[in-house]
Parts: C-alpha cells; structure tokens; sequence
C-alpha cells in the first residue's frame, strides 16, 4: 500500500509528437519520391492545376459537408495526430487510488490542499473539485459524463472530416483527369497542348489516390486511436471522482478502473 503521508503527486500528461505517424509519413512519401526519381523525371509529376483541382476542390467540398467553423475548429483536433497529449492510463488509475485513499483516511475536505496538484489534467480537476464542494458523486459522474461525450463528439466529427477528405479526394482527382481528357480531344490539332492536357489527366488521379490513402484516411484512424486512449483515461478520473463522492472504500474503486484497463496495464495498489 503507499503510503499517503506524502503528498499526492498528479503528473500531467506530456505533450510529444508522435513518431509512427511522422515515420510513416515520412518512410511512405518518401518511397513514392524513390520511385519517381528511379523511373522518371521529378518535374514531370508536378502540376499546379492538378494540384489546385484536387487539394482545393477537395477542401471545398469538404467545407460544403460542413461548416466554416467546424472546419477550422477541427484543426487542432487533428493536429493531435502529429502531437497529443500522453497519459499512461495505469498511472491514471494510481492517481485517483492515492487520492480516494487519502479521502478516506482524512476526509474529503483534506483533497482542498491537493486540488491544485491536479491541475495539470483538467478532467480530474474538475471531478474533485466538485467533490470538495460538495457535490454528490451521481452529480458529479452525469456531469462529466456529458463533458466527455461533448469531448469524444468534437473527436468524431474531425474524424468525419478526415473521412470526408479520404472519399471526394479520389473524386476530385477524376474530375481532373476529365477536365485534361476534355482539353487533349478539344485541341487535337494543336500537338503542343496534348502534352500539358494530358499531365493534368493523369496527375490529378495520382494526386487524389496519394491524398486519400496515405494522409487523409491514416489520420482519420489514427485520430480515433488517439481519442479512445483519451476516453479511457478520463473514463477512469470519472470512476475516481465520483467514487470518492460516493465515500466508497478505495479497495472497491480499484476493481474499477480494472475493469476497463487491458491486462497488462491493470494496478494492483492494495496488494
């Protein structure tokens, strides 16, 4: 058992970038680029309307699915598939053991001098200090409850964008490949334009496959992983806070958080 004349220590969770997702886009480019540069000329796969039709057409259509203010509040949601927040969810859950456990040695009024240790995860901040005030734990378990619904909401609907992005810009990139088959047959008889013509025809699809399967739709599954791990780690400050409301006995609330960690992430504080 530990021993809970120090102080309880709640360490924040540090924001990294993450190197699978940079690797992987880095390693999968990269490779694309190999290939060319082996095969053929650079400079023959870069076309500004190809690029304009399938990037531009995309987030248009994109923004039409959406709104304006959705799109741009997604931004930081999905930057977290570069750079997120990690908290290792067995700590979590030694946390909110250390903290129940001083409430029931001391009283719940004693969490008044630690309330500030936690502010570095706002969740659990905001569950205990419900609980200093007062709050019961019902209260303040449907309350955080709504706060992590509206939270993994705001995740889901970024995911959605992403998704979006991974299905019309393979779309986008045939209507460029259409636009450049138009103008190719439209002038035959200028043999200068069939080159230009048909490199939008072209590029276009290949910028549109690029796009959807190795930056849209990875995002989008990578932003779901990284908000599940999230929804895990408030889910057991939620089981923490609103047992402490409750006054239950800490052993009981360690059979909690359990219940929902893997098994090798799971704590065995009392044994």
């Amino acid at each position: 058992m530990a021993d809970t004349a120090t102080p309880i220590e709640v360490a924040p969770a540090k924001s990294q970038l993450d190197l699978a997702t940079i690797v992987g886009l880095i390693s999968g480019f990269g490779l694309v680029a190999t290939a060319i540069v082996i095969d053929g000329s650079p400079g023959s796969f870069i076309n500004i309307p190809g690029v304009l039709i399938v990037i531009g057409g995309t987030i248009a259509v994109v923004t039409m699915c959406f709104s304006v203010k959705e799109m741009l509040q997604s931004v930081g949601v999905i930057a977290k598939t570069i750079s997120y927040r990690v908290q290792d969810p067995s700590d979590a859950a030694t946390q909110v053991l250390q903290i129940a456990e001083l409430a029931r040695r001391q009283g719940v009024l004693s969490l008044q001098g630690e309330i500030e240790r936690m502010a570095g995860e706002p969740f659990l901040f905001k569950g205990m200090s419900m609980v200093v005030d007062g709050t019961p734990g019902e209260e303040v378990e449907a309350i955080l409850r709504r706060d992590l619904i509206a939270t993994m909401q705001r995740h889901q609907k970024s995911g959605g964008i992403l998704r979006k992005a991974a299905e019309f810009a393979p779309a986008m990139g045939l209507i460029g490949t259409l636009i450049g088959l138009v103008q190719m047959l439209g002038n035959l008889d200028d043999p200068s334009t069939i080159g230009p013509s048909m490199a939008v025809a072209l590029l276009t699809t290949f910028y549109g496959a690029v796009l959807a399967n190795m930056v849209f739709s990875p995002m989008a599954n990578k932003l779901e992983r990284n908000s599940a791990e999230e929804s895990l780690v408030s889910n057991i400050y939620i089981m923490g806070a609103a047992s402490v409301g409750r006054q239950e006995n800490p052993r009981r609330l360690e059979m909690l958080p359990n219940s929902v960690l893997p098994p090798v992430k799971r704590v065995q504080y009392f044994d």
